[in-house]
């Protein structure tokens, strides 16, 4: 633990010519804690929206905080702590997936249930609605290739700014732009085939 140190985590870095070093913040590194009741829900829908299955979400979630403790020490910049949690998100479920391949590979299933992470319970047509939203919009994602998918999922669901987009994923800013507005695009095109096609279930057949 680095307990006492702290302190001086937060102070500015000198440069030798008695400057203050511009690539470091001066803001202070917020604690697990706080981290934890921020950015829960947004380390949960990242992790979803990257794959992760219902049964593997809360142990997924659960590694992701682990790895931000051990790492909360090396974060340089606080004012990006959204992108460099949803780096490690990243990473964990690129791990996780490796792991489970592993695992089916050898015949191991996995049988948590999923918590819900919500205090109340929603009504039942609450949740049929929210039901058929999430399908709607999963088989929709579905059909974008995976760059687009997700950036579109960072920028739309997530709600993360294009910077926040370029920090996390290490790529330049008009390959984010360009990204988005063909992911938008894509999403667009296929919500209507979607949208045309459950207009023509829903027509009675004719006699």
């Amino acid at each position: 633990m680095m307990i006492g140190s702290k302190s001086n985590a937060s102070a500015p870095a000198i440069l030798p010519n008695g400057d203050p070093d511009p690539g470091l913040s001066y803001l202070p590194v917020p604690t697990l804690q706080t981290i934890y009741k921020q950015y829960f829900d947004f380390v949960w829908s990242s992790a979803r929206h990257l794959g992760v299955a219902g049964d593997a979400i809360d142990d997924v979630v659960q590694d992701v905080f682990i790895v931000i403790h051990s790492r909360l020490a090396t974060l340089q910049r606080p004012e990006a702590l959204r992108s460099w949690i949803y780096g490690i998100v990243r990473r964990t479920v690129s791990d996780h997936r490796r792991a489970k391949r592993t695992r089916d590979a050898a015949g191991v299933r996995l049988g948590a249930e999923l918590k819900s992470s919500q205090p109340s319970q929603p009504s039942p047509l609450d949740m049929a609605e929210r039901n058929a939203e999430l399908e709607l919009l999963e088989s929709v994602l579905a059909e974008l290739d995976e760059p687009k998918r997700e950036i579109f999922v960072m920028v739309e669901v997530l709600e993360m700014t294009v910077p926040e987009v370029v920090q996390a994923l290490e790529i330049p800013l008009n390959t984010a732009y360009s990204r988005l507005r063909m992911a938008r695009q894509s999403f667009e095109e296929v919500l209507v085939r979607h949208e045309a096609r459950s207009e023509e279930n829903r027509r009675p057949c004719r006699p």
